[in-house]
């Protein structure tokens, strides 16, 4: 059986966060030196921390919160696709690859370094024009090794209410620098927070042949 594969940013005290956002730590609250049984820890951060997906809530006060989200979209068949060679990921761009036609979710291997802690001045492009490409054919959960799919400077989040008026979900800051192209089993389970905006998870891909 093929292995599952990590494609997840650890959550480090030293894993980078937005600008102004709260930071990821983590704790030990008591010892089991202090106990006598158990060790016991907790965090502090914000729901958009390392790998995560947004729910619709995080940009549309009228939008779906995590708990309210089909977990279905987060598990099944993905295609991972390589659009290294460009600043610029448009519909002619994406035009260029293929994916087997029961494929509805896209993993987008960018030009973007993965380096969980530094957090990046730029970030490659996502035309919003790509919402109704997807759509048409099929997607309905785009994956990104960016920690957006609009620019870290954006007020209008132009990218993710395209691909939310289109129905199709967000997965960011994933890590695919050792994945290679090609069809996938993807997990990326979001926790079940209460009215929340979005939520971390862990992502794992499993070949398939």
């Amino acid at each position: 059986m093929t292995n599952w594969i990590d494609i997840t940013q650890p959550l480090t005290n030293t894993i980078a966060h937005w600008p102004g956002d709260t930071p990821f730590s983590y704790n030990l609250t008591c010892t089991k030196e202090e106990t006598g049984s158990t060790n016991v820890g907790q965090i502090t951060t914000s729901l958009h921390m390392g790998t995560h997906i947004d729910a619709p809530f995080h940009f549309d006060n009228d939008g779906l919160t995590v708990d309210q989200l089909d977990v279905n979209i987060y598990i099944g068949k993905a295609a991972v696709i390589d659009v290294s060679h460009t600043d610029t990921i448009t519909p002619d761009i994406l035009q260029e690859h293929e994916w087997d036609k029961d494929v509805t979710r896209l993993l987008l291997k960018t030009s973007l370094p993965n380096d969980p802690e530094r957090f990046p001045k730029r970030i490659p492009e996502l035309a919003p024009e790509i919402a109704a490409f997807l759509h048409d054919k099929g997607i309905k959960l785009l994956g990104v090794d960016m920690p957006s799919v609009d620019p870290p400077d954006s007020k209008e989040l132009a990218t993710h209410h395209a691909l939310a008026d289109h129905g199709i979900f967000i997965l960011e800051n994933i890590m695919l620098d050792h994945i290679a192209d090609g069809n996938y089993q993807l997990i990326a389970l979001p926790l079940a927070i209460h009215g929340a905006d979005g939520s971390p998870v862990r992502a794992v891909l499993r070949k398939i042949d």
